[in-house]
């Protein structure tokens, strides 16, 4: 099978006299991969390696058959370039540019604001598949913890990227609206058969998504037993 994602990179981080050592190396042909392990692991830092928010220090990523890291041929794609959709685990919603606006900013170049009447084909489109259509004009600090996850996801997918990249994306949810927002990526990733890599230290993450599971401890990886 062709691979989906692979990883080998090492990397330094400190903090004061704290030193964690990133050593993550995995394969999978999976389109749904989930990273498993407690809080401090590194599993975040691997996230944003992959997305082009973090340099590692040795090593390569080749992601949807694109090398978009190789230190030894100083390969280091921009993450604008690299084409994936990264989901923050406090959805990093602009707060002064309502629903509409903030799914028209992935679909922009440069850092000018969309309008607030904003109308194109792509908008209209997440607003649709997202429900929003009726909370199109508010803002984020309107709206319901799963409207704020939709409006994040439908910003991170309107320029339709080649992966899509989790961090914790149900930790900031309520435990009956996790159950359903679960449910409802879920049946996105199937649709769109997007290639997925999801973090979390949620075991009933691991049991909803997790048909590659890897565990992460100490900056290191481990094939997921149980």
């Amino acid at each position: 099978m062709t691979m989906v994602i692979n990883v080998d990179i090492r990397k330094t981080l400190r903090s004061g006299d704290r030193v964690f050592e990133l050593e993550a190396r995995f394969a999978s042909a999976s389109n749904r991969v989930v990273i498993y392990g407690p809080s401090g692991a590194g599993k975040s830092q691997l996230l944003k390696a992959v997305a082009g928010l973090m340099t590692p220090d040795h090593g390569r990523i080749d992601l949807a058959g694109r090398c978009l890291f190789d230190a030894g041929a100083g390969v280091d794609i921009s993450p604008q370039q690299r084409r994936v959709a990264y989901l923050f685990q406090d959805y990093a919603l602009f707060p002064h540019l309502n629903v509409r606006q903030n799914i028209a900013f992935g679909l922009q170049r440069g850092w000018r604001n969309p309008l607030a009447g904003v109308d194109v084909e792509a908008v209209r489109y997440w607003l649709a598949a997202f429900e929003l259509d009726h909370v199109a004009q508010q803002l984020p600090h309107q709206l319901s913890g799963g409207q704020r996850q939709r409006v994040a996801l439908a910003r991170a997918l309107a320029p339709q990227p080649g992966a899509l990249l989790l961090d914790e994306p149900f930790a900031a949810l309520d435990p009956g609206l996790r159950e359903r927002m679960r449910a409802e990526l879920d049946a996105l990733q199937r649709r769109l058969a997007i290639p997925m890599i999801l973090i979390t230290h949620d075991p009933e993450d691991v049991r909803a998504f997790g048909e590659h599971v890897l565990r992460m401890d100490h900056g290191r990886l481990e094939e997921h037993a149980g």
